[in-house]
């Protein structure tokens, strides 16, 4: 199937298989109108600059995420019961970057439009601009929250802003963008955070201020949308990224925040990006499955728990 067949397809006619969905085929809704969640994955990884290999990202995390214990301990509940629906891997438009960030674009207005809460599995950075460029077309005010090692805020790289190196200078142009746990980027990207007083926390500051947490939710709008770039993690339990910086932030320091962003504020979409597998080592690929579970189930905590009081 060609990439421009498959762009036309409507998202029903392009879920994954039962066996082959985010959780195995014990948590895989095969019809969306059933579905509250939509997992994308994006096998793309055209413009990483220093390892490759996070096309093969998005299978390693579905493959690994089959192996999850389905019961959360913290929210005491089992989001796969929202309904989790899984599309097959999208086909890569190899002619630019900008032609594959137009297609991410347009499936995630078609999550959007039909309610869905899109969770992108990525695959390199790049692809997070199209995910909030649709997002931006149907909300007016949001924050983007970026969890990455590296700043992304370059004005162009090797000849062009669409690069992994730019895209969260491109995404600034959509939602009011707060930056968690970098240690890592040039002199001009910190001139223009400067410049742009805009909101960083680096990982030092997470490791040094106590109040990191609450000072990140005093930058949040209500609505938010969430971008993790795996080496946001320090590489000692994260080492399958193509640019592994020391320092970074912890299982549990990630889990926190995340947990209490979902419940300040409304969480529109999200996306783990940059997992690069490394053959033989599966413990990366679990540890992303298992962040996306997390993710999900501190979205819809409070949605499930009332749910549960009225069953």
């Amino acid at each position: 199937m060609s990439a421009e067949k498959d762009h036309t397809l409507p998202l029903s006619e392009m879920l994954a298989s039962a066996s082959a969905s985010f959780c195995g085929k014990d948590a895989a809704i095969q019809h969306l109108e059933n579905a509250k969640v939509l997992i994308i994955p994006v096998p793309y990884d055209a413009t990483t600059t220093y390892l490759s290999g996070t096309r093969n990202g998005p299978a390693a995390i579905l493959r690994a995420s089959q192996e999850l214990e389905l019961f959360d301990e913290e929210t005491g509940q089992e989001v796969c019961r929202i309904g989790i629906a899984t599309l097959e891997e999208l086909e890569v438009d190899a002619s630019s970057p900008q032609a594959m960030v137009a297609r991410v674009r347009s499936i995630g207005e078609e999550s959007f439009d039909a309610g869905l809460f899109p969770l992108m599995l990525g695959g390199e950075h790049l692809l997070s601009l199209g995910m909030i460029q649709a997002l931006a077309n149907r909300v007016e005010h949001f924050s983007i929250l970026q969890l990455d090692a590296h700043a992304d805020l370059r004005k162009s790289y090797q000849g062009t802003e669409y690069s992994n190196a730019c895209v969260m200078r491109l995404a600034s142009r959509y939602g009011s963008l707060v930056q968690v746990g970098v240690r890592s980027l040039s002199a001009e990207e910190n001139r223009w955070i400067q410049d742009q007083q805009l909101p960083i926390f680096y990982a030092a500051d997470v490791h040094r201020r106590s109040s990191w947490q609450e000072e990140i939710l005093d930058h949040l709008s209500p609505q938010v949308y969430v971008t993790i770039d795996l080496d946001v993690f320090d590489p000692g339990i994260m080492p399958s990224v193509g640019t592994p910086e020391p320092g970074g932030l912890h299982w549990y320091e990630v889990l926190d925040l995340l947990r209490l962003v979902s419940q300040k504020c409304q969480i529109l979409g999200a996306d783990i990006m940059e997992l690069c597998p490394q053959p033989g080592n599966i413990s990366p690929d679990y540890f992303a499955a298992k962040l996306a579970y997390k993710l999900l189930s501190y979205r819809f905590e409070n949605q499930l728990a009332r749910r549960s009081k009225t069953d």
